[in-house]
């Protein structure tokens, strides 16, 4: 039996523990899926089971993760968490003695497009699903996730509004839906009239979306992204959730007010909204021209 097989059998009881506590602490189902991929991971690279990992070999997978798979600092932080939250609330071992930190954060602003970028991309989009789910994304500034998981019941057309669910932090907000992209989401319904997703996945042939139980996969929006990119000529190293800095940078722009940014962002600091106001063309123009302004003689 191999390791991994060990953390995915409900008798080996470690997984199962895992879960548990981590649904006694209301986490959401993708936070749990992560957290046990992660451990899943540190125990194939050990190859024994989580729980005969010692201090050493931690301290070691987490300098491959480093210095070899060269991980984002993100992907780095969720299997930090992880691995953390099962030697912590599973195994009840002493997290501080091992002193490995986190990693240091990242002050580097995103990339954004402008919105004849964004047009150029989303026009260069083949398929209507697609073409609907990125639009989706890009005109109410959601997560990929959040696109692809969204449901027909969740689409207020009178109030013209969509219900986000369980978003990151387990959070659920109501976010503004432009009359454009309603009907853009109508036009897609009609195509396949599942009961219950908006994006269902269609499978091969793309003709069973219909009767689908699950959404479209996360990389196949991906894929569709990456196609229409290439084909709009657009040169800047972009992805999907690109599209989600460029709405808050193009509502900037518009003198939306910051704070209500924030709300339809799902952002619970505002000191995370506020790293648009460096990205808006407007306001740099406008810093500008005051700057000149100070060289200019009473």
């Amino acid at each position: 039996m191999t390791t991994m097989t060990m953390m995915k059998e409900p008798a080996g009881d470690l997984r199962r523990r895992m879960i548990e506590e981590m649904q006694l602490r209301n986490y959401s189902e993708r936070t749990q899926e992560s957290y046990v991929r992660a451990v899943g991971r540190l125990a194939g690279w050990c190859w024994k089971s989580p729980g005969e990992v010692d201090d050493e070999e931690l301290r070691n997978y987490f300098l491959y993760l480093r210095n070899q798979k060269r991980l984002a600092r993100a992907t780095t932080t969720i299997a930090l968490c992880g691995i953390k939250f099962f030697f912590e609330q599973v195994l009840k071992r002493d997290w501080t003695a091992m002193d490995i930190p986190r990693p240091r954060a990242e002050h580097k602003l995103p990339v954004v497009l402008s919105r004849e970028e964004v047009w150029r991309i989303l026009g260069a989009v083949r398929e209507l699903r697609h073409r609907a789910c990125l639009t989706l994304i890009y005109s109410c500034g959601l997560r990929l996730g959040e696109g692809c998981r969204l449901q027909v019941g969740d689409v207020h057309r009178d109030r013209r509004v969509i219900h986000v669910r369980a978003a990151k932090g387990n959070k659920d907000r109501y976010v503004p839906l432009p009359t454009e992209t309603l009907a853009l989401l109508g036009e897609c319904w009609k195509s396949h009239r599942n009961p219950t997703f908006l994006f269902p996945c269609v499978g091969r042939g793309g003709v069973h979306g219909g009767g689908a139980d699950k959404p479209v996969p996360i990389s196949t929006v991906q894929q569709a992204f990456r196609r229409a990119l290439r084909a709009s000529g657009v040169s800047k190293d972009v992805h999907v959730h690109t599209l989600r800095h460029s709405y808050a940078t193009h509502l900037l722009e518009n003198n939306v007010n910051p704070r209500q940014i924030q709300d339809w962002l799902g952002h619970q600091s505002p000191k995370t909204t506020a790293v648009y106001t460096h990205l808006t063309a407007e306001g740099a123009a406008a810093a500008v021209a005051r700057l000149n302004g100070l060289m200019t003689a009473p």
